[in-house]
Order: C-alpha cells, then structure tokens, then sequence
C-alpha cells in the first residue's frame, strides 16, 4: 500500500469514526495497518467488554464473526458492524446448535462450557463460557464432574490435564494453530537455545509440550512486558507478532510456523472499514430469545470473576 494512499484511508476513518461516534475493535491476530488504527486491539471477549463500556453508538468489530456476535450480545442498543460478512471462525462452524442438542442428550448429567470462540446459538444451548486464559478455572468451579467441551478438542486437553473432572471434547479445532508441528518448534528451538517458547492452548498437544509457557494472547502480551527474556518463539497467528514487536521493540520474536495464518482474520482491511462504516456494512443482528439465553453463558463466567 502506498503511503499517501495509506493515510488517506487513515484520515477518512477518523472523520467516519466522528461522524457516526464509532469505536473500532481489533483482534490481535488482525493486519498491522488495521491494527494501528484500532481503538482497542486485544482478546475477543475482552474486546466486547470494553465496547459495552464506551460511550460509542458504532462498534465496528475487525475479527471473525462470533467476535462480531459477542459484541452484539454485550451491547444490543449499539450498532455493531463486521467489515468482511465473510470472516468466519472455522472452528466455530464446526459445531451447530443441533449438534449440541444431540450431544446433551448423550450426557444428560454433564454441563456444557462453551469456548467464546462460537457461535451465539451454541453460547445459547451452553451453561457457561470459557476463554481460552480461564479455561481451567472455569471448568474446576462447576459443581458437574462431567463437562462436555465444546468446540476446540485441543483446548479441552489442555484443560483436562489440570482437572480431576471427566472432560468430554468435541471433536473440533482451529485450523491456523493445528498447522503448527512440534517439528516446527523444535526446529526453532535448535536454533535460537535462549529463547523463550510461549504457545496458545489451542495448539496441539504435542506442541504444548514442548513450550516453556502456555499463554491466551492477552497473557503473552502481559507475560512479555515482565520477561527477563529478549527473545521468544511464539507459538500463535502471525498477526499476534505485530502488537508484540510494536510494545517491546528491544525484543525479538519467531514466529512457531510462517503457515500460522488465518485467511478469514486477514480479511478486514482499510477500505472495507470505511465501507462498513459509510454503508452501515454488514450490521450484526442476533434474535432477542438467542441474545438473552447467549447472555447468561456469558454472565455466568463473567458474574463470577472469571472474564480474563
């Protein structure tokens, strides 16, 4: 992108944002351009707790949909846009509501924790959510000893391996982190032997294994900043590194695999913000009667201190 061309867009965003009292959201995982000119750029949930706090009347979400969704759930007398109609979460649409349905059926004495990263029906036949920084004090607080884990299997392991309770995984995952091979990590580590291996519970389990922290990307950005570490293997979306190299330019960082890349996060750019913004595309919309029962999963987690 040329660089005249580059701060036009930027200029135009800012008057829109104005005109229309818009707050911008991004996700970690985004471009570094758009990422630059977020209001808040961080987790997804936490993303959605900082736009039901402001005082914008336009919350434009760049991340995947049920990013999107969770705004919407939060804050449902705000407009809420997704720039790219487009930028779904695989993992989340590898399970469906009906699915879940059958599911419960199978283990009528389970509860039913829902990663954030779904859709909000399936939030909607859940009992509570999870993110993937409180995953396990989630799961260790219910009262149930069985726990059906839905959708990412690779995080439900994680889980499993700090609980006594019986963890029944769905059988989903994200494809960007499932790209990532202990081979890739072991590789890096031959290479670079000081430096610190940080990955995200979604990742194999082989992997994790080989990490020296397992970190949400909110944690890798506060774990970071303290580390006496100057260099580090990241183990996520290659988008993460932009914001990591941005706050701590003394350090370096590796990306675990350069095939860490998710297509559907890499689909917002400048231009369809401003699009979104002028043409109020593509607003948001989730059935009342779904928001509210999405709402109590949320609540759930959230009323207990458990939103990290």
């Amino acid at each position: 992108m040329i660089l005249q061309d580059k701060e036009k867009l930027i200029a135009r965003i800012n008057e829109l944002k104005e005109e229309r009292n818009a707050v911008i959201l991004t996700h970690n995982y985004q471009r570094g351009e758009v990422q630059d000119i977020a209001d808040f750029t961080g987790d997804s949930l936490g993303l959605s707790q900082q736009a039901a706090e402001h005082e914008a009347d336009v919350i434009v979400f760049c991340g995947v949909d049920f990013m999107a969704q969770s705004a919407a759930i939060l804050s449902p007398q705000k407009t809420v846009l997704i720039p790219e109609i487009l930028s779904e979460c695989p993992m989340a649409a590898m399970i469906t509501p009906e699915e879940l349905i059958i599911k419960k059926k199978e283990y009528p004495d389970a509860v039913v924790v829902a990663y954030v990263n779904t859709s909000a029906q399936v939030k909607a036949h859940s009992d509570i959510c999870c993110t993937s920084a409180n995953a396990v004090q989630v799961v260790n607080s219910l009262d149930e000893n069985e726990v059906i884990f839905v959708p990412d299997r690779n995080l439900a392991l994680y889980t499993a391996r700090y609980t006594n309770k019986k963890i029944i995984p769905w059988d989903g995952y994200c494809p960007t982190h499932h790209m990532i091979l202990p081979e890739d990590i072991m590789l890096l580590k031959n290479t670079y032997p000081d430096a610190e291996t940080i990955v995200h519970p979604e990742c194999r389990p082989e992997v994790i294994d080989l990490a020296d922290n397992v970190f949400s990307t909110g944690g890798m950005v506060t774990h970071i900043k303290r580390s006496k570490s100057s260099k580090f293997i990241i183990g996520t979306e290659i988008g993460m590194l932009h914001r990591l190299k941005k706050e701590n330019p003394d350090k370096e960082f590796y990306p675990a695999s350069s095939c860490a890349v998710c297509p559907s996060m890499k689909m917002n750019s400048l231009s369809n913000i401003i699009t979104a913004l002028e043409e109020n595309r593509y607003v948001v919309t989730i059935p009342e009667s779904i928001r509210e029962q999405a709402k109590k999963s949320l609540d759930r987690m959230l009323e207990s201190g458990r939103g990290d």
